[in-house]
């Protein structure tokens, strides 16, 4: 099986080309493939005939999005596109990843599969009509709704990740203010990339799937067992998202419920500590 990972280089992108070892596997980084040129991206993917095309590639700069919403559009959704009709016309399976921020964090309790999209942001506009897209054109499709990310690589975009700041911040001995009043599911790429291993190679049915590590926790409640697991004895001062001086809006309750990928049999994802304790450590953080 050939198996096409677009952001092959990527905080994701990275950790399925590891998971996946021993299929055929085409990775491709962004010097490798440019999304948003459409002829020249359907051109490669048409020379190549992967069987599955896993698309990792997004524009994730949330408060960026609100000044030029012309860049996720164009990566989040019109190059999604073009994907999706690339998979139909050389009859690929397309897995898009996608994200919490397409709900508006009103519901109190985590996000379910069948629980109505209502982004409060144009980055998650972006990313929901690059869902659209997916569901609309391509006919074999799975999109993973993924939230919070932490991985080895990092996230090129954003410079590392959220733990790898905390860390950072605390060796330099600089001030540490944390949001204290979103929340969300953290959630280990290793662990998303072997979780939707098992679906596509289950050949689980088509269709839409939340996928994070299991519990939630404010973003203050995160950096708190960043350090406590790490044994960094750290100040960090808790604030709400109104005083951080954010431009984009964000989801006050955004963690997600993986209902649908129990209810296909797989077993659900571990909790977000025991992720983080097994990242911290493989990162040489902690021992063990």
């Amino acid at each position: 099986m050939r198996i096409a990972v677009i952001g092959a280089g990527g905080q994701l992108g990275s950790d399925f080309v590891r998971v996946l070892k021993g299929s055929e596997i085409i990775p491709l980084t962004h010097r490798d493939i440019d999304v948003n040129a459409h002829e020249a991206a359907s051109d490669i993917l048409s020379s190549a005939r992967p069987d599955i095309i896993i698309n990792t590639a997004a524009y994730n700069l949330v408060d960026e999005s609100e000044d030029n919403p012309e860049q996720p559009f164009a990566t989040n959704a019109f190059a999604v596109r073009n994907l999706a009709k690339v998979c139909e016309r050389i009859g690929s399976v397309l897995v898009h990843i996608s994200t919490d921020f397409v709900f508006d964090g009103e519901k109190g309790v985590p996000y379910k599969e069948t629980d109505p999209p209502n982004p409060v942001n144009l980055y998650g506009v972006s990313k929901l009509a690059g869902e659209y897209f997916t569901r609309n054109i391509s006919t074999r499709y799975y999109i993973f709704r993924v939230a919070s990310l932490f991985g080895i690589t990092g996230s090129r975009g954003k410079g590392g990740n959220f733990v790898e700041t905390m860390i950072k911040k605390a060796e330099k001995g600089e001030q540490i203010v944390v949001v204290s009043d979103l929340v969300m599911s953290p959630t280990y790429t290793w662990d998303a990339a072997i979780k939707i291993k098992e679906v596509i190679m289950g050949r689980a049915p088509f269709g839409i799937y939340h996928l994070a590590n299991s519990g939630n926790c404010s973003w203050y409640e995160f950096a708190k067992a960043i350090f406590d697991l790490s044994g960094r004895n750290c100040e960090i001062e808790p604030r709400a998202v109104s005083a951080m001086g954010l431009r984009a809006k964000r989801p006050r309750f955004s963690a997600l419920d993986n209902e649908r990928l129990r209810s296909a049999g797989f077993e659900d994802m571990r909790g977000w500590r025991d992720a983080l304790m097994e990242y911290l450590s493989v990162k040489g953080y902690i021992e063990g």
